[in-house]
């Protein structure tokens, strides 16, 4: 349970990141916002997924993440079943 906190507010690009990710999911696929930071890519990614109930898990890449910490981060996805 996320809790009961606020939501985005809906301008005309949230509802566009909302029906591509929506239309990549139907088929089976993901996506990925790109674009410049603090434009809130992430938090629009949260805020659909908590929308539809889905698990999101987020992490940021830097000089730190070497391919041992990405093995660990998919193996605890695919050992809780997120996977």
């Amino acid at each position: 349970y996320m809790g009961l906190n606020g939501r985005l507010v809906i301008t005309a690009l949230t509802d566009r990141c909302y029906m591509t990710l929506t239309t990549a999911l139907s088929y089976r696929l993901g996506g990925a916002p790109a674009g410049p930071a603090g434009t809130g890519k992430t938090e629009t990614v949260k805020d659909l997924a908590k929308s539809m109930a889905l698990l999101c898990v987020v992490f940021n890449c830097g000089e730190g993440l070497d391919y041992k910490a990405m093995g660990s981060i998919f193996s605890g996805l695919v050992q809780c079943g997120a996977w």
